[in-house]
C-alpha cells in the first residue's frame, strides 16, 4: 500500500468515526408543568365593584404590559434621574455583570472541545561520539612494521519541526451537552443580572418614597409645632391676665416640647434613606443630598395581566427554569461516561541533519493513528454520579415550581394590599378632616371657658396621630406599588435571554 493510500485510509476511518457523532445519550429537556390559574383573584373586576371612584385599581385592559422604564409611571423627575444612574454606577449590578461575562467565557471554553488540538515543538539537537584509537605491530612498534588506526569524534546535527494534532470526536454528545450546560448557565447568570438590576431599581424607588414620606411627616410636625407655640402664647396671655391657669400653661409647654423633640428625630430616618440612595447610585453618602419635597405622588394604575405571562416576565423564574435546563444537560454529560471514547492522533513535520535541507521532501515525516478507551470497572462511580445529578435536577424542578408559586403569591399580595390601602387612605382622609374639626371646636370651647385646656391637647393629639397614620398609609401604598411592579418583572421579558 502506498503512502497516499495509507493517508486516505486513515482519513476515511477518522471521518467514519466522526459521522457516528451526534448520538445524544442524555435525557431530552422539557420545561416542567406548573399549575397556572386563569387570572389573579385579587385583580378581578369584581373585587373593585364596591370601590368608590378615585381609589386605586389595576390598569385596563388587563393584558397591558409594563415597559422597561417602569419608574416613569410615577411621574417623578427626580426619581427618573436617579434610576438612570443605578444601571451605570451601582456596584452590585457591576459585579453581577462581570459574573455574566465570566459565564459567557465558559461557553467559549466548552466549545473548544469541538476542535482538534494542534501543537508545534521545533527543536535542534547537536550530538557527538568520543575519540577512539587502535595500534598493532610485529617486532616492536610502528617503525618495525606496526599499524595504527585513529577515529575522529563524530558530531551529528538534527533540525526538527514536528506538528502534533489530536481530536476526540463527540460521539455521545459529551461536548455538546457540556456546551449546552454552560450556555444555560450563562442564561441563568443573565437572568440573575436582570433580577439584581430590578431589585436595585425597586430598592431605590422605595427609599425615594420613604424619604418623601419623612418630608411629609416633617411638614405635619412643623405645622403642629407652629400651632402649639401659638397655643402656648395664648395660655400665657390668659394666665397673665388672670383668666387662665398655670396648669394650662404647663400643659401647653409639655405639648410643644414633645412635638419639637419628635420633629427633630425625623431627621435621622431621612438621613438614613438618603445615604442608602447614594450607595445604590454608586456615590459616597457624604457627597449626596436630596432636596426636601413632600410626598404627593398618586399611585399609578398598574397593568397586572394574566398569571401565564408571569412565567415570561420575571427574571427569577427564568433563572430557575434555565438552571433546570443546565442540570438536565449535565446528566447527559455524565451518561456519556458509560460509552467508549476515541482519539484521533496525527504527527507530522520536518526533520533533517542540515538546516538547508529541512524544507525539502526527503525531510518530511508523518503518522496517523486511532485509539479507543473504555472504563471496564469503576466501583459504581459513573452510576452514582448520574444518580447525583438526576437528584439535583429533581431538586431544581421543585425549586422552579416553588419560585412560580411564590411569584403568584406576591402578585396577589401586593394587588390586595394596594386595594385595601387605597380604601383605608380614603377613610383616613375623612378621619383627618374630622380631627381638624374637633381641634377647632375644642379651642373655641376653651377660649370661652367651657372646657379646660386638656381637651384641646387631647384633640391635637388625635389630629397629629391621624395625620401621621395618613402619611404612613400613603408611603405604604407607594411601597406596595413598587413591590407589585417588581413582582410583575418590571417589564422584562424572557425573550431577552
Amino acid at each position: 500500500m502506498t503512502a497516499s493510500h495509507r493517508i486516505g485510509t486513515a482519513i476515511a476511518g477518522a471521518l467514519s468515526v466522526a459521522v457516528l457523532g451526534g448520538c445524544n445519550v442524555g435525557p431530552n429537556y422539557a420545561r416542567p408543568a406548573v399549575p397556572v390559574p386563569l387570572g389573579f383573584k385579587e385583580g378581578a373586576p369584581a373585587a373593585y365593584s364596591a370601590m368608590p371612584a378615585g381609589t386605586w385599581r389595576p390598569a385596563q385592559p388587563q393584558d397591558a404590559a409594563l415597559k422597561g422604564r417602569w419608574w416613569e409611571a410615577f411621574g417623578e423627575p427626580e426619581l427618573n434621574a436617579l434610576e438612570e444612574q443605578v444601571d451605570i454606577n451601582n456596584q452590585t449590578i457591576a459585579q453581577y455583570f462581570q459574573n455574566f461575562m465570566a459565564a459567557r467565557a465558559q461557553v467559549s471554553e466548552a466549545r473548544a472541545g469541538y476542535y482538534p488540538t494542534v501543537s508545534v515543538n521545533p527543536g535542534y539537537t547537536n550530538a557527538g561520539a568520543g575519540h577512539t584509537a587502535a595500534t598493532a605491530g610485529v617486532g616492536g612498534g610502528a617503525g618495525a612494521g606496526g599499524v595504527t588506526t585513529s577515529n575522529a569524534p563524530t558530531v551529528t546535527n538534527v533540525f526538527s519541526l514536528p506538528l502534533e494534532a489530536s481530536w476526540a470526536p463527540d460521539l455521545w454528545d459529551r461536548v455538546r451537552n457540556t456546551v449546552r450546560q454552560y450556555q444555560y448557565a450563562a442564561q441563568v447568570s443573565a437572568a440573575d443580572l436582570e433580577n439584581e438590576r430590578l431589585t436595585e431599581q425597586a430598592a431605590l424607588a422605595m427609599y425615594y418614597f420613604q424619604l418623601r414620606g419623612q418630608d411629609a411627616l416633617q411638614e405635619v410636625y412643623d405645622h403642629t409645632i407652629v400651632a402649639d407655640r401659638e397655643a402656648l402664647e395664648l395660655t400665657r396671655a390668659q394666665y397673665s391676665t388672670g383668666v387662665g391657669t398655670e396648669e394650662a400653661v404647663a400643659q401647653a409647654e409639655v405639648t410643644l416640647d414633645n412635638a419639637e423633640a419628635t420633629g427633630i428625630g425625623l431627621a435621622a430616618n431621612r438621613a438614613i434613606y438618603e445615604h442608602a440612595m447614594a450607595t445604590l447610585i454608586g456615590r459616597p453618602a457624604s457627597t449626596f443630598a436630596m432636596p426636601v419635597k413632600v410626598l404627593s405622588t398618586p399611585v399609578p394604575a398598574i397593568p397586572v395581566g394574566i398569571p401565564s405571562q408571569l412565567l415570561q416576565r420575571r427574571p427569577d423564574i427564568a433563572a430557575a427554569e434555565r438552571a433546570l435546563a443546565s442540570a438536565n444537560a449535565l446528566i447527559g454529560v455524565e451518561k456519556a461516561a458509560y460509552y467508549p471514547s476515541f482519539n484521533l492522533a496525527a504527527t507530522g513535520g520536518l526533520q533533517s541533519s542540515s538546516l538547508g535541507t529541512l524544507f525539502s521532501l526527503p525531510a518530511l515525516f508523518w503518522s496517523l493513528g486511532v485509539s479507543a478507551s473504555e472504563t471496564i470497572f469503576d466501583g459504581g462511580l459513573r452510576g452514582a454520579t448520574v444518580d447525583q445529578y438526576t437528584a439535583m435536577y429533581k431538586a431544581d424542578v421543585a425549586a422552579y415550581r416553588q419560585t412560580v408559586l411564590t411569584a403568584f403569591q406576591q402578585v396577589e399580595d401586593y394587588v390586595a394590599t394596594l386595594r385595601v390601602l387605597s380604601r383605608q387612605i380614603e377613610r383616613q382622609e375623612v378621619a383627618v378632616k374630622a380631627a381638624q374639626r374637633y381641634v377647632e371646636l375644642a379651642k373655641e370651647r376653651f377660649l370661652i371657658g367651657v372646657d379646660p385646656y386638656l381637651d384641646v391637647i387631647t384633640a391635637q393629639t388625635i389630629l397629629l396621630g391621624d395625620q401621621q397614620t395618613l402619611v404612613t398609609l400613603r408611603v405604604s401604598e407607594m411601597m406596595a406599588a413598587v413591590q407589585l411592579i417588581q413582582a410583575l418583572g418590571g417589564g422584562w421579558d424572557a425573550k431577552d435571554l
